[in-house]
Formats: structure tokens, C-alpha cells, sequence
């Protein structure tokens, strides 16, 4: 009614929705923006935003999806770590809003593993805010650098294979280096197998310094004996 052009309006408004959801990436990902520097990533967000856009409110979650395109975006190829690192900031955004759930403590777990003959058929449930990430890159290492702790950035090799068990301790999402076979064991526990199976399942496992991660960190909620 005014002659205004209304085509030109929406596209304003489309275009503040994409910075706005671009921000919200950057804000979930900031390792990965420093990875690639700031307009790399905004316009590898932007093309993510355009095919993905979100299928929920909670914007603190938006973003899953990120690693697997990361895979497929031609020009993020320079850099091979990138999609991992990604998973690694996603899952501590997930650890950081998963749902709370009592813990059992180390006294708990050491009692149950005084019962070696219940342990075979023994199913341990890991916290809901429990994740492994599994990268044949230095993830973990590149991620602490960027925090300010562990090596310095030049330092890290990025060749190196490296693990991680993400979990929420308290109000902080930590990330907890791991080995590969205790990773792989983690994830049999996660999938519901037994102890034993999970165990057999990864013959280079060193099964005292796996259970020596559950001891040192709230990773169980449940220990269900047969």
C-alpha cells in the first residue's frame, strides 16, 4: 500500500536470519572458525545454513549436522582435521545440555569390580552427556592448544590418532584424552554390550587403565550385574 517492494524486504529478512544462524555456528564452533579464519567459515556456514537450516528452536544445538557437511565441503579438504574438531565442539555442546542424571561413584564401581565372577555379563550405562569422539588426527591436542593449555599450536602434530571422552563434570563440559581401544571399548559399552564382549571386542584393550578412566570421571549412571 506504501509502494514498497515487499520481494525486497523478505530478502532483507532472509539474509538477517542467515547471519543470525551463521553467528549462532560460530558461537558452537570456535575452534574450527580459527581453523579456517573468520569469512572461510561464515560463507562454509552459510552454504551449511542454506542446505540445513534448523529443524528446532533450541539454537544451542543447531549445528550437528556441521562435521558431516565439513566431509563434503570441497574447499574445507586443506584442512583434514576440520570435520573431527567439529565433532569434538559439538559434543561438548551436547554434554554441556544433556539431561543430569546421578553418577555412580568410584566407590560404587570399585565394589562391583570386587565381584569378578558378575562381571562377564555385566551392562554399564554411560551418562547421558557421555560421548567418544575417534579421530585419526590430533584433535584433542589441537582443541587444548587452543585453550590455552597443553602444547602450543605449532607444536601439535596433526598426523597423530587421537581420542577423547566428552562428559559434562559439574557445570563445565570436559574433554578427556583417551587411548583408541579404551574409545572402542566405550563405544561396545555404549551400544549395550557386555562387558566381556565389549572387552573381547577390542583384543588391544588395557582393561585397568579403561576402568581407570569410569574411576576418575562421573562417566556411569548404571551397572546392571546378571
Amino acid at each position: 500500500w506504501n509502494g514498497s517492494d515487499p520481494a525486497l524486504r523478505h530478502a532483507v529478512h532472509r539474509n538477517n536470519v542467515v547471519v543470525s544462524l551463521v553467528d549462532a555456528l560460530a558461537d558452537t564452533f570456535p575452534v574450527v572458525r580459527e581453523l579456517v579464519g573468520a569469512d572461510f567459515f561464515a560463507a562454509m556456514a552459510r552454504d551449511f545454513v542454506c542446505a540445513q537450516p534448523p529443524r528446532s528452536p533450541v539454537l544451542a544445538l543447531y549445528g550437528g549436522a556441521l562435521p558431516a557437511f565439513i566431509e563434503q565441503f570441497a574447499p574445507a579438504a586443506a584442512v583434514p582435521c576440520l570435520a573431527d574438531m567439529a565433532r569434538l565442539e559439538h559434543a561438548r555442546v551436547r554434554a554441556c545440555h544433556a539431561a543430569d542424571a546421578p553418577a555412580l561413584g568410584a566407590t560404587a564401581v570399585a565394589a562391583r569390580l570386587a565381584r569378578p565372577d558378575a562381571l562377564p555379563g555385566a551392562r554399564l550405562a554411560l551418562h547421558p552427556s557421555a560421548s567418544i569422539v575417534v579421530s585419526p588426527h590430533a584433535v584433542v591436542s589441537l582443541w587444548a592448544a587452543h585453550q590455552g593449555s597443553g602444547d602450543e599450536i605449532e607444536r601439535v602434530e596433526l598426523d597423530r590418532p587421537e581420542s577423547a571422552l566428552v562428559l559434562r563434570e559439574g557445570e563445565d563440559a570436559v574433554v578427556v584424552a583417551i587411548d583408541r581401544p579404551t574409545a572402542h571399548w566405550l563405544q561396545q559399552l555404549a551400544a549395550g554390550a557386555a562387558l566381556a564382549d565389549a572387552a573381547c571386542a577390542v583384543p588391544q584393550l588395557d582393561l585397568a587403565a579403561a576402568f581407570g578412566v569410569l574411576l576418575r570421571h562421573p562417566a556411569l549412571t548404571a551397572w546392571e550385574e546378571p
